[in-house]
């Protein structure tokens, strides 16, 4: 699970979470609108639970939630053209990538994949070709340095995690999707701070990628992240130390 750790490490080390703050709010309205499409009330839909929480966490004001489901439970039309997809593609070095997307439009934005991986020495693979590589787990971000790390990712485990990655400045946690919410809970009930939970593709096949072809990556990574239908960029490629320590 390292690669998923080190390329979250990047990105906040970058400050990408905070550059594209407007950008953010824009994907966890999507979450909680298609959440909500099955079920407008968080008591009994679990999806719309964890997105709603995603959404605090991320410190998204209260009136935008209410909105998000307001449009489905008022029938808004627009809500009905979202289509979740998901794209499976190579970086350069042969990494697997999976976007998941949500869009009204699926041949411009499958355009626009095509034409940042072809400026980036990657390209689109079918379906199949790498999400075999991945596995869907829940993922808890916490805050936390040196032995404090060490002491909550134990905790984790008590609590029904499966396995944890530590580094500088966070210790990410990981378990069955449907376990988040207990564990956050406890977490919490012990003074613990969880900065993210979600559920994402976590990959259990890694490619290593040597000094050369790291930044190269990164780039189209960013660039990945910075279409306006992608929510979610998932990879396995694992990158040098050095490059983590440096960002």
């Amino acid at each position: 699970m390292s690669g998923h750790s080190k390329w979250s490490t990047i990105k906040r080390a970058k400050g990408v979470v905070d550059a594209k703050r407007s950008k953010i709010f824009t994907r966890l309205t999507r979450e909680v609108t298609l959440a909500a499409r099955t079920g407008i009330d968080p008591e009994l839909n679990p999806r719309l639970r964890l997105a709603i929480q995603k959404a605090r966490d991320s410190n998204m004001p209260g009136d935008n939630i209410d909105r998000a489901i307001k449009k489905v439970a008022g029938g808004d039309g627009n809500v009905t053209t979202l289509d979740e997809v998901t794209y499976e593609a190579y970086g350069p070095g042969g990494v697997a990538i999976l976007l998941e997307v949500v869009t009204e439009n699926r041949n411009r934005t499958a355009a626009d994949v095509k034409a940042a991986l072809n400026k980036a020495g990657g390209s689109m693979g079918e379906s199949g070709s790498v999400s075999w590589m991945f596995k869907t787990n829940g993922v808890l971000t916490i805050p936390a340095v040196g032995d404090e790390a060490d002491e909550i990712a134990l905790r984790a485990i008590d609590a029904g995690a499966e396995d944890f990655t530590v580094d500088d400045d966070a210790v990410e946690i990981y378990c069955a999707p449907g376990a988040i919410e207990e564990i956050r809970t406890i977490l919490e009930s012990e003074g613990v701070t969880v900065a993210n939970s979600e559920v994402t593709q976590i990959p259990t096949a890694m490619v290593t990628v040597d000094s050369k072809l790291a930044d190269q990556t990164i780039r189209l990574l960013e660039k990945l992240e910075d279409l306006d239908d992608v929510q979610r960029v998932s990879t396995n490629a694992d990158f040098p130390q050095d490059l983590i320590t440096d960002v």
